[in-house]
Formats: C-alpha cells, sequence, structure tokens
C-alpha cells in the first residue's frame, strides 16, 4: 500500500493504539508489522479471529498470556557452548509452564472460538523438560539435590564453616588474644573469615594480613588455628562451581534440543498477544467484523473515525452500486475532508483485519491501492507552491491509478484560478473515472456539483449546516450538493433581503426572493439600504462645489494655518491654475497647496483699508528704492525680488 496514504490516513496511530494493549515486545512488533492484504480469505480470516477473542474476552477477561520477556535474548544465544543462567531456564520454565496453561484454556473455548483455540494444537509437550528445570532450579540458583554430588559437596562445606565458626570464635573469646583485637568480632574479607588486630599487635598474632582499615590501625588477620580449614572450603567451592556448570550445561543441552518447540511456543503465545490486543482495541472503539466484497461497493451504516471517539459523528453511505464517485460539497469546517477520509481508513483497517467502528450490515470492498491527494503538502526541501505540489501528487495518482484503487481528492482545483481550477478539476475527475477508480472528492466549485449532477456515475453530497445555530452538523447527507451557506447566514445575521437577493442575482443570473429574518425589525434593515434619490446626489454634489468654492477665495494677506509644518502664514499670492498659494512662512516664501493650508484670519480683519501690504513682504531697502524710482529714473538702480 502508497506509504503517502498510510501516513496521510494515520494508519500508525491505530496501529499505536492496539499495540498498547499487547504485553510483550513481539506481540508489539506483529501490531508494528501490520499492513493491509488483498486477499479475501486472509483477511476474513483475520476478522475471524479478533471476533473470537472477543468473545473469549466477554466471558474471561484474563487470558494466560506469557509476556516473553528475555527469551527472545534465550534463543539467540543457544548453542553457543555457553551455559543459560539459572535466571534464564527458570525464564524458559515459566514460558512452557505458561503455554500449557494456555493450551488447558483454549480447548475449553473451543465452543466459541473454534478458529483461534486450534492454534494451541501447535504446542509440543514439554512438561519433562519443565520438570527436570523445576527440580534443578530453585530460588534463583542450582538446588542442592540437582545432583548426588552436588548435594555431598555442599554439605561438607556446611560442616567445615560450622568447624570455622567455632574456631574463630574461640579465638575471639580468648583471653589470650583479647588486648590484641580491636574489637570482639569476626569479619570476613575475599571469602575468608579475619579477626580485627591493633596494629602494633600484628607480630604477637600468627596468621595471615588480608586487609587493612582506611586509616591503617587495624589490620584484619585469618588466624593459623583457621587457614587450613578455610583452604579445605576454597578447595570444595570450586569442585561446587564445576558441578554446577555441569548441571547447567546439562538443562542448557535439554533446553537445545527442543529449541524449535520453544520457538513455536514463543510464536504461537506472541500471536495469540497480538489477536488479543486486536480485540481489546475492538472492544475500545466499538467496533466489530464486516462484510468483505470484491466489487468495489462500500456500503456504511453508522461508521465513525476511530481516533475521534465519542466526537465523531456517524457515518452512512453506499459507494459502488449506483455510482462510482461521490463530489462532497459545503462549506469551510463542515466534516467534508474527515468523512472522505473516514471511508478510507475503515477500508484500510478492514483490510489488515482490524475490527471497525460501524453498524451492522456495513460493508468493506478490498482496493489494491488507495491513493490520496490531502493536505497542502508543502515542504521547505521542495520549494514547491500548494498547487505545485498538488498537481505533482496527481500526476502519480493518475499513473497508478486503476479500476481496483480508492481515490480520496480534497478540495480539488484549489489553489490557482477559479475558472481554470474547475476545468481541471473536472478534467481529472474525469480521466480517474475512466480508469474505473472508486473516488471520494470534496470541492468548492459550484459547477462540479452541477457536473456530479449531470453526469453518470457520479452522485453529490453535501455536509449539512444547521443555519438556526449556524454550525455545522458534520453530518454526509447523499444526493444533495452542499450550498457555500454565505446567503443564509448572512441573512440570519442581518444583511436586508434585498441587499442578499441582489448578491443572489449576480451569482446566479436569477431572480430570488429572501424574506425578512425573525430576529430583526423591517425599520431597522431599511436603514442598511441606499436610495436613488436624485435630489440627495444633488445635494452632496452642491456641497463639494461650495467646499471646492471656498477653497479658492484665499486672499493676499490671509493668515492661514499650515498644519504639516505647525506654523502660521501670511499668503503672498491666491491660488494659481494648480491649485498652490505663495505662502510667507518664518521671512520665507514658500508655494504650498490650498489642500495643505487652513484659513486662519481674513486679511480685511488684520488690516485697514488701503493698507500698503509691501509692508508686510517687502524689505525696507526694497521699500526705499521702489519710492525713488516712483518719482524718477535712476541709472543702474534696480529691486530684486525673489518670487
Amino acid at each position: 500500500m502508497n506509504q503517502n496514504t498510510m501516513k496521510t490516513l494515520q494508519f500508525q496511530m491505530i496501529k499505536d493504539a492496539i499495540s498498547k494493549y499487547c504485553i510483550s515486545e513481539l506481540g508489539k512488533e506483529k501490531v508494528d508489522l501490520l499492513s493491509p492484504s488483498t486477499n479475501k480469505k486472509q483477511i476474513l480470516s483475520w476478522l475471524e479471529e479478533v471476533t473470537e477473542a472477543k468473545e473469549i474476552l466477554r466471558k474471561s477477561s484474563s487470558v494466560p498470556i506469557h509476556g516473553l520477556k528475555g527469551v527472545q535474548l534465550i534463543l539467540n544465544n543457544m548453542n553457543k557452548g555457553v551455559p543459560l543462567r539459572p535466571d534464564q531456564l527458570l525464564a524458559v520454565y515459566d514460558l512452557i509452564d505458561c503455554a500449557e496453561k494456555l493450551r488447558r484454556f483454549m480447548k475449553d473455548k473451543e465452543g466459541i472460538a473454534p478458529k483461534i483455540s486450534t492454534f494451541v494444537y501447535s504446542l509440543f509437550d514439554l512438561q519433562d523438560l519443565a520438570s527436570e528445570i523445576a527440580r534443578c532450579i530453585r530460588n534463583g540458583r542450582v538446588d542442592d539435590y540437582a545432583s548426588k554430588e552436588l548435594l555431598k559437596i555442599r554439605k561438607q562445606i556446611a560442616i567445615l564453616e560450622e568447624r570455622i565458626k567455632d574456631k574463630i570464635d574461640k579465638v575471639v573469646k580468648s583471653t589470650k588474644y583479647a588486648k590484641y583485637l580491636q574489637d570482639a568480632i569476626v569479619s570476613v574479607r575475599n571469602g575468608r573469615y579475619v579477626i580485627p588486630v591493633k596494629k602494633e599487635y600484628r607480630k604477637n598474632v600468627n596468621g595471615t594480613v588480608l586487609d587493612a582499615s582506611a586509616s591503617g590501625s587495624t589490620v584484619y588477620i585469618e588466624p593459623e588455628e583457621i587457614s587450613i580449614i578455610q583452604d579445605e572450603i576454597s578447595g570444595l567451592k570450586f569442585e561446587e562451581e564445576v558441578e554446577e556448570h555441569q548441571i547447567l550445561m546439562m538443562l542448557t543441552g535439554r533446553v537445545e534440543k527442543h529449541e524449535q518447540e520453544i520457538k513455536v511456543s514463543v510464536d504461537t503465545m506472541a500471536h495469540y498477544d497480538f489477536v488479543f490486543a486486536k480485540a481489546k482495541y475492538s472492544h475500545a472503539i466499538s467496533g466489530r467484523s464486516v462484510q468483505i466484497n470484491e466489487h468495489h461497493t462500500i456500503k456504511l451504516r453508522g461508521a465513525k473515525h476511530p481516533l475521534l471517539h465519542e466526537q465523531a459523528v456517524p457515518l452512512s453511505l453506499v459507494i459502488g452500486e449506483e455510482y462510482d464517485a461521490l463530489v462532497i460539497t459545503g462549506p469551510n469546517t463542515g466534516g467534508k475532508t474527515v468523512t472522505i477520509i473516514t471511508v478510507a481508513l475503515l477500508t484500510l483497517m478492514a483490510q489488515s483485519g482490524i475490527h471497525i467502528p460501524v453498524e451492522e450490515e456495513s460493508e468493506i470492498a478490498i482496493f489494491h491501492q488507495i491513493l490520496v491527494d490531502i493536505g497542502d503538502g508543502q515542504s521547505i526541501e521542495q520549494s514547491l507552491s500548494t498547487f505545485s505540489s498538488h498537481i505533482k501528487n496527481i500526476i502519480e495518482i493518475l499513473k497508478e491509478t486503476t479500476f481496483q484503487t480508492l481515490v480520496l481528492l480534497d478540495e480539488l482545483g484549489s489553489g490557482t484560478d477559479p475558472a481554470e481550477g474547475m476545468g481541471l478539476a473536472t478534467a481529472i475527475l474525469q480521466e480517474l473515472y475512466k480508469k474505473g477508480a472508486t473516488i471520494l472528492a470534496t470541492t468548492h466549485y459550484s459547477e462540479i456539483k452541477d457536473y456530479a449532477t449531470n453526469t453518470e456515475g457520479f452522485q453529490n453530497g453535501s455536509m449539512e449546516f444547521d443555519i438556526e445555530t449556524l454550525k455545522p452538523t458534520y453530518r454526509l447527507i447523499v444526493g444533495k450538493g452542499g450550498k457555500s451557506q454565505a446567503f443564509a447566514i448572512s441573512l440570519k445575521l442581518g444583511i436586508h433581503p434585498q441587499i442578499i437577493e441582489n448578491a443572489h442575482k449576480i451569482t446566479y443570473k436569477e431572480e430570488k426572493k429572501y424574506g425578512y429574518s425573525d430576529d430583526f425589525r423591517k425599520g431597522e434593515l431599511d436603514r442598511q439600504l441606499g436610495s436613488e434619490n436624485k435630489h440627495i446626489r444633488s445635494q452632496k454634489h452642491k456641497v463639494k462645489e461650495e467646499q471646492k468654492k471656498d477653497i479658492f477665495e484665499f486672499s493676499i494677506g490671509d493668515n492661514v494655518k499650515i498644519p504639516s509644518l505647525n506654523e502660521i502664514g501670511i499668503v503672498f499670492k491666491p491660488v494659481n491654475e494648480k491649485g498652490d498659494l505663495i505662502v510667507l512662512v518664518k521671512g520665507e516664501k514658500q508655494v504650498i497647496n490650498q489642500k495643505r493650508v487652513n484659513l486662519y484670519i481674513k486679511a480685511e480683519e488684520l488690516y485697514p483699508e488701503d493698507y500698503d501690504m509691501s509692508i508686510i513682504f517687502e524689505t525696507k531697502e526694497n521699500r526705499r528704492i521702489d519710492k525713488l524710482l516712483s518719482k524718477k529714473h535712476v541709472e543702474g538702480l534696480k529691486i530684486e525680488r525673489n518670487e
């Protein structure tokens, strides 16, 4: 199955959920290897196993399945000339014992689980091996009675240890050594009994120094009286180790002799763990087995997305009988994408032998491929636009699609020019249909909805929207194309019906009447409307003309405010044909557009009639020259002005 499909449909999350019910690592490994089959008999067999396991769990919640901890490592280390440790042999014993319990348990369930109860017949009777391990290994060590020789050696060691304790006890309590000892206690160093002697009396005690205290003030001496006995014990300990090794090698050999039978037990136990994990998951999601067909018909009754649990809205649809392509339209966040993903994910699960959350009479078709185009598919590495990424994916879908393919297309044709996107989407649907694919597509294009309505093999569907609550219900309605609901929502929220009617006419090129909402008064709604009254337009025009006229009445000497400079200036020259004024600001003449100044004080309010404005605008020298030139011509005399 296409790996992109598995990832997009979040199939790994389903496997992770099942894996949590496994008690063995091998069981979890089997879950992780779960993949869909295209063999109908195989799929039905898998589903039947889960159904029987659920029935067993209904009658008995406790199933004797071994955790198999460490068993795989034991099997991997066999036939290497190294004996198994006592704890490893006990693990083998536990496996054999658990397998025997499981055999008895499952034989008792043959009536309700005839299929999976037969798995125990593959288990071998290894009770002789288990009994031998139990006889030789107890409390995590080789038992005294594992062999006569081992029993004899350990008895001798015990006798000598009692003798040595008596002797060293006498040394400690002896008055002969009392003043030499640091404490009247017996210690053990390197497996040998010693007494603590003060350093200065080291030579007063016959024996061998085996250790010293950290400060060096005390030495630990093995008295001469007991060293001979301790040497005997050391020799016996060596003989004990040799005998234990021989016993462990004997047991290891017997385990290795039954290696294949043990592996069968491990595999059988892991498979039971795997099957019962799927059964527990089925119970958790209210799953059930379904009918399986090879004629590409999907029938879902009350189906739910398994990862949404109780939040999922039940889905019912039939595809593959009267039509093979379903085009779902409707508003955003209405559940279109979840709907098509649910269909595909349940198909994937059923083909993998997993129960699915549906009602009775549901049916799943076998597909060799499930191909999807969902999500924007953008990545930094690809540096592709959303549309380009979709097209690259769709190209691969077109290449791989056959009559045994289920195709999911989400928001087909989006991300580009609406007209071209719609045309491209329709052409893609046509080509996929020609290839015999079963198609589930979502779109916003009303033209594709029309295409589905008028094309054989296609069917419309829509996601229900509650206009009263202004919320989607996430329920699929087959046989009816969806609407964006923009007009209905706007009307509900209080847009005037006449505006909606105009919008409808612009969109659909037809007349349609919309009534008033009960929640709004007509008078209040009417305030939204404009008017065709020419008097209103003429008044607005008159106001504009008056404003325009006021602008051109600036006179020389008017004081004006200049907001951009936060200054007050004096008009030197009135507005020209470009709408510019020359304004004296802080002794400098600046050209400023009339729109950037505001009248502050009119000139007639500031100056008397016939006031000589040159006093304001001209320098004293220029005024003197002007007065002189007004009387007579003076050669070389002129006035320089910066206009």
